[in-house]
């Protein structure tokens, strides 16, 4: 999968400072509706949490891919945050939390979404990815990282 069809540069943010969990799936929201205007941040934010309330999307080692569907989208939309500091987001390994990739997909693309999100958790079970991402200096390394097939 080209994570560069979904994912662009003004939608990654290296070194964010997020004091919880919910500000930075609000970040996340705020970004991915530069790309989703119709839906404004608000309703991205509320189909995020949706997601959240049904078990964390903390997947284990620092990593979490919070994801939810977009009513009426024509496209999915990704959102990449590395976190200066690591927050507590409920972990499946109870660790905090300082890459996000948040992935917004339309509701009706149900089979895409769960492609999408695999390729996603494959990329970020690299150990050696990992690593670049953690220590990208700025948005456009951490973009050509993620994008690097």
């Amino acid at each position: 999968m080209d994570i560069s069809s979904i994912l662009s540069l003004d939608c990654t943010r290296s070194a964010v400072h997020g004091s919880s969990k919910k500000r930075i799936l609000e970040m996340a929201s705020e970004l991915a509706a530069k790309h989703l205007p119709e839906h404004g941040h608000k309703a991205i934010f509320e189909s995020i949490l949706e997601r959240e309330k049904k078990g964390s999307t903390g997947i284990g080692n620092g990593i979490a891919i919070p994801h939810g569907r977009i009513t009426n989208a024509n496209k999915a939309v990704a959102v990449l945050l590395q976190c200066d500091e690591p927050i507590a987001f409920d972990a499946i390994d109870n660790k905090p939390v300082d890459l996000i990739f948040a992935l917004l997909v339309p509701e009706q693309s149900c089979q895409e979404h769960l492609k999408t999100l695999s390729a996603i958790a494959a990329k970020l079970s690299d150990k050696q990815v990992l690593k670049q991402l953690r220590c990208a200096a700025n948005d456009q390394q951490l973009y050509e990282i993620i994008t690097d097939s």
